[in-house]
């Protein structure tokens, strides 16, 4: 009598004896789950960054500090400078992700990101306007097209549309504080306290 033993193949060696077509197929879908990985950490980058902003300025701060930081935050912090709602920035490379130091103008509301990126026109420029910002002469939306990362102005004068990435507004005084003034004729009381000489 002969005895035989099958020993069961381990997932390290079935990995192994994989045809071609099944590594393909396999390399595949970790490739899309990488890509997805990779964009949602590209996404969060910009949006931690201008929250931080935010925070920072309801908290009456001066300074605030971004990390990490890509080139799209960069960028998107030299155009809110260049509207002057944020003021000079430091880069440092620490080597880890740069971070970067940024001063605080208090001018700045709210800022943040747009998502999903929806194409955008120019014919549909005014429509993203007012679903966006609270006015159209109050604060900027930022689109990436095809001559770089502008704002909205720019891109109206350059006649191109793009994804929209993000916006930044602030909000004037006249329409945080309103202030009423209240006219009210006098009391007999207030007549016979006053020091003003009567008519009789």
């Amino acid at each position: 009598f002969f005895f035989f033993f099958f020993k069961q193949k381990t997932a390290y060696e079935m990995q192994r004896g994989l045809v071609g077509s099944e590594m393909c197929i396999r390399d595949r879908y970790m490739g899309i789950y990488q890509s997805r990985e990779q964009k949602m950490v590209l996404m969060n980058v910009l949006s931690n960054c201008l929250k931080a902003i935010v925070n920072a300025e309801r908290a009456g701060k001066r300074q605030v500090l971004l990390r990490p930081v890509n080139k799209i935050v960069i960028k998107f912090l030299r155009i809110m400078q260049k509207k002057k709602f944020v003021g000079e920035f430091e880069i440092v490379d620490d080597r880890r992700g740069k971070k970067i130091v940024l001063d605080l103008l208090g001018r700045l509301n709210k800022c943040g990101v747009y998502s999903p990126r929806f194409d955008i026109t120019i014919k549909g420029m005014d429509r993203i306007m007012d679903y966006v910002l609270p006015s159209r002469q109050i604060g900027y939306i930022v689109l990436t097209t095809t001559y770089g990362i502008l704002d909205h102005e720019e891109a109206v004068k350059k006649q191109t549309g793009g994804k929209i990435l993000g916006f930044f507004y602030q909000l004037k005084n006249s329409l945080i504080h309103k202030s009423c003034l209240l006219y009210t004729s006098p009391s007999p009381r207030d007549l016979s306290t006053s020091r003003m000489p009567s008519s009789a």
